[in-house]
């Protein structure tokens, strides 16, 4: 008895592969966007909130926390390399007088 070809099998067989076209708009276009505004308005922003957690759950599920912490680490040694120390010590700068001034705000409003 002979055996059938799958479907697959037959297309490798007889021609080659091309590279499947993707549907819909091009990335980036006028039309894209304009697709991307009706999703929105049919869905809603908690529509995207919801499938935004479902793919972080699953990353965090099939990863686990040393991915998080070793991409935290690759970002920071690639912002070291381009905006280099001076950056981290702008920012530190920064975020203490920020907080300083926090500081200072809350004591003036217990005074009144």
């Amino acid at each position: 008895m002979a055996r059938r070809k799958k479907p697959a099998e037959a297309a490798t067989a007889t021609e080659p592969e091309q590279p499947k076209r993707r549907r819909g708009p091009r990335a980036g276009s006028e039309n894209a966007r304009r697709g991307g505004m009706a999703v929105r308005e049919k869905y809603g922003p908690e529509f995207f909130a919801k499938i935004g957690a479902k793919g972080g759950r699953t990353v965090r599920e099939r990863r686990g926390p040393d991915f998080y912490a070793n991409i935290g680490r690759m970002g920071g040694q690639t912002t070291r390399d381009t905006l280099g120390v001076e950056h981290y010590e702008r920012i530190g700068r920064m975020g203490g007088l920020r907080a300083r001034r926090r500081e200072r705000e809350a004591q003036e409003a217990a005074k009144s």
